[in-house]
């Protein structure tokens, strides 16, 4: 397809067989029953033999429920602050220094002894430091002196709630940034989300805004000091493109949380159709920030995903199973919601690989290959100048340079004069006359020649 690098949710140890692995308890170890330390190993090799580059997803903001046997040993968490999934981990209270060594050669670990090529790390909104040099910026600090050690670049990339491009603003003297490579940008999932699906319940109310999707075509923060009314308050921080370049930012149409934190696991593919998905895409690969695909996006997979788990605790596995539904149950999602703890549940989220090859499956694979082949082949379409972005009702254009790319989200046909590069649905025309866009389709076009 041409992507470059893959990024693999969290292995460190957990009790039980099966999870999406933010529970993890044994940050050093690599869950066995997904091979343990060698295979991965092996798989990272594997990767690197076919040039792609490898990501992990490590949790250093908490650990989970069962299994927890840390505090036993010394101040590993701390009661000062409090996180979604308990207490927090201890970065500046007495004995912290030893707990964010602990972490700090844990990254250390991953990246040279199992030859990582980067880290994402989770939720760095919930570590919580009042040091005057954050955990992050040590941690940016000590890969940087490994990448030059190793003689080969490692990457950060965080994901973050705060909407702070100071989390990817370079280290200096002034500590004016953290230093970390990149970021995650879920203002642009969400405004993409609402211009697909018209959902906006919950956090999408915000983005059902018209000038969202404009706006995040542009910087990738909606809420940049803005209004958040999800948050009850003002949010985020304006981003200077100039000093953190949109490539430093992370953009997605679905991602693992987005999709299985819904109640029945929907991805895009189930709620739109493929013109629309197709549409979607051109408009994500298009951009100027990173883009990143979730498992089986790229060929619109039939399978949910959705949340699974396997606690060994009868109360902890029957605490989580009811959260679950009585979450949704208050959320007005009145449908039966899967049992987490259930086996059907991982085996109903498994991808089915045969879909590939088939029908507007394998239409979807081909459309994704050629978008990611053709950002690749023309600079427009990575350079940093902000996009020109139109929109007449469910007709979006986005000119890049010489390129327009037009996606037609409506039931009526839209055209323009240009050159077809690629297309996607009902699409006819170009050259000496103007090109013409059906209902639900996508064109790229080039304006000049």
């Amino acid at each position: 397809m041409g992507v470059s690098l893959i990024e693999i949710m969290p292995i460190a140890a957990f009790p039980g067989e099966r999870g999406w692995g933010y529970d993890g308890v044994a940050p050093y170890a690599v869950h066995e029953v997904y091979g343990g330390a060698a295979a991965c190993q092996r798989f990272v090799d594997a990767c690197h033999q076919r040039g792609l580059g490898v990501l992990l997803d490590v949790v250093y903001n908490h650990l989970g429920p069962s299994g927890n046997y840390l505090p036993q040993f010394a101040p590993y968490f701390t009661d000062h602050y409090a996180t979604p999934w308990g207490s927090a981990i201890n970065l500046d209270g007495a004995g912290s220094d030893e707990v964010r060594r602990y972490f700090l050669d844990n990254a250390r670990m991953w990246l040279r002894d199992f030859h990582f090529d980067g880290l994402r790390l989770d939720a760095v909104h919930e570590l919580h430091d009042g040091r005057a040099v954050h955990f992050l910026e040590e941690l940016a600090h000590h890969v940087d002196d490994l990448s030059a050690e190793l003689g080969r670049p490692l990457t950060l990339v965080a994901e973050s709630d705060r909407n702070d491009p100071r989390t990817v603003v370079p280290r200096d003297d002034s500590g004016a940034g953290l230093g970390l490579t990149g970021q995650w940008a879920d203002d642009i999932h969400h405004a993409l989300h609402v211009a697909l699906t018209g959902e906006t319940q919950g956090y999408y109310a915000d983005f059902a805004d018209p000038a969202a999707l404009e706006k995040v075509m542009h910087t990738p923060f909606f809420h940049d000091g803005t209004w958040s009314s999800f948050r009850g308050r003002h949010h985020g921080r304006p981003v200077d493109l100039d000093r953190t370049p949109p490539w430093r930012y992370v953009a997605s149409l679905q991602t693992h949380d987005q999709v299985g934190n819904r109640a029945t696991g929907e991805r895009l593919s189930q709620l739109i159709s493929p013109g629309r998905l197709a549409g979607a895409a051109a408009l994500l690969l298009t951009s100027p920030y990173t883009p990143m695909l979730f498992m089986g996006e790229e060929w619109g997979a039939s399978t949910p995903w959705q949340y699974f788990t396997d606690h060994q605790e009868p109360e902890l596995a029957k605490a989580v199973s009811d959260g679950r539904a009585r979450e949704f149950s208050a959320h007005g999602w009145s449908v039966n919601v899967p049992d987490p703890q259930s086996v059907s549940t991982l085996r109903d989220s498994t991808l089915d690989w045969s879909e590939v090859a088939k029908g507007q499956h394998a239409e979807l694979f081909d459309w994704y290959a050629a978008l990611i082949r053709l950002r690749r082949e023309v600079p427009a379409f990575t350079f940093a100048d902000a996009p020109q972005f139109f929109r007449n009702g469910a007709t979006i254009r986005v000119h890049r340079g010489d390129y327009v790319v037009l996606v037609n989200l409506g039931s009526y046909d839209a055209a323009m004069p240009g050159h077809v590069v690629l297309a996607f649905g009902a699409v006819r025309g170009g050259d000496t006359e103007p090109v013409t866009v059906g209902a639900e389709s996508v064109a790229i076009l080039k304006t000049s020649r």
